[in-house]
């Protein structure tokens, strides 16, 4: 008892340091598709999942969450219906290999189709501008991650991941033959996640903490920018220790996040999920800081079949006057 109090007051001393760091710069990175939430469990859950074990989705949000995996492999694939019509599709694989005596390896990817876009250049005629046609970016990372249980309490993990976009040829101007002169918008770069995940030993109550999307500066043609570099903490606890005996008996998950961005100032997410007889999971979850964002809730339907459970996973996320995101998934675990 008295290790998890010790542990509240860093937790506390933390999130206080943490919310004061100075972080004037904002709004300077790019390729900004990596802070979409992928795992519609997560984003249902307010995206508060720094400090969730146990599913190859992890590696999006906490690498050090991979190392206690469930069942010998896990997989995700999911996809989001992004405002603009913008649609962004996700997998992940993980497999622990001699029960994670060695610890746990993974697999990530990321996609965006962006859709086409009208191709113009400014002209000297009464519209002012050539259609030119049309042009369709895109943009991928491609990720693969290790974690390791360190004691029974205290995991470790990371992931690597290979990150471009291309937002197509840019025609600048025509040379005196009336031809395109073209100049490349394609950037790639690796970046880095680092995690921790911590079992306090009283009850189930968890603590983590993740750095996400470091990297080198890169840029298109003369400005410079950075990934969205992220910093998490988080803590989480099954309520239903405290009122149940029985560990098989449905399970009230609360978690909360505070999160420091390059992009943005510091936030709270909180989220909860309810899970009946390990089957149907209620979720809900509120992003506070957020100008568009805010409540978050989710379903999701697990079942074994032929000793594979599977699972469908939906998310609902109003976005303001941007409307609603949907985000749907399947689980695979063995």
């Amino acid at each position: 008892m008295k290790k998890a109090i010790f542990l509240l007051l860093v937790i506390l001393v933390s999130t206080y340091a943490f919310s004061q760091s100075d972080n004037k710069k904002l709004a300077q990175t790019g390729l900004k598709f990596l802070n979409v939430g992928t795992d519609p469990r997560a984003v249902a859950m307010g995206e508060a999942v720094t400090s969730i074990e146990g599913s190859s989705t992890a590696l999006f949000f906490n690498p050090a969450g991979l190392a206690r995996l469930s069942g010998n492999a896990h997989a995700s694939f999911g996809n989001t219906q992004w405002i603009a019509d913008i649609t962004h599709s996700y997998g992940s694989f993980a497999i622990s290999p001699s029960n994670g005596d060695y610890g746990v390896i993974g697999f990530t990817f990321q996609s965006v189709d962006y859709g086409e876009i009208p191709r113009t250049i400014r002209a000297d005629n009464a519209d002012g501008f050539l259609d030119i046609g049309t042009f369709q970016p895109t943009a991928l990372a491609i990720g693969v991650g290790y974690a390791r249980a360190l004691s029974d309490r205290f995991s470790v993990g990371g992931r690597t991941s290979y990150v471009l976009q291309d937002l197509g040829d840019g025609f600048r101007s025509v040379d005196r033959y009336s031809n395109p002169l073209k100049s490349e918008n394609k950037v790639d770069v690796l970046s880095f996640d680092f995690g921790m995940f911590y079992k306090t030993g009283y009850k189930s109550l968890n603590f983590a903490m993740s750095i996400r999307n470091f990297s080198k500066e890169i840029k298109y043609q003369k400005e410079g920018f950075q990934l969205p570099l992220m910093f998490r903490i988080g803590v989480s606890v099954n309520a239903m220790d405290f009122v149940a005996e029985d560990q098989n008996a449905d399970s009230f998950l609360l978690t909360v996040d505070a999160t420091n961005s390059r992009d943005y100032p510091e936030t709270i997410n909180i989220g909860g999920e309810y899970l009946f007889l390990k089957t149907l999971a209620l979720r809900g979850g509120y992003m506070f800081g957020q100008d568009e964002r805010g409540f978050t809730a989710g379903v999701g339907v697990q079942q074994t079949l032929e000793g594979i459970r599977v699972g469908i996973d939906y998310a609902y996320t109003p976005f303001g006057i941007f409307g609603t995101v949907n985000r749907f998934a399947i689980q695979l675990t063995l």
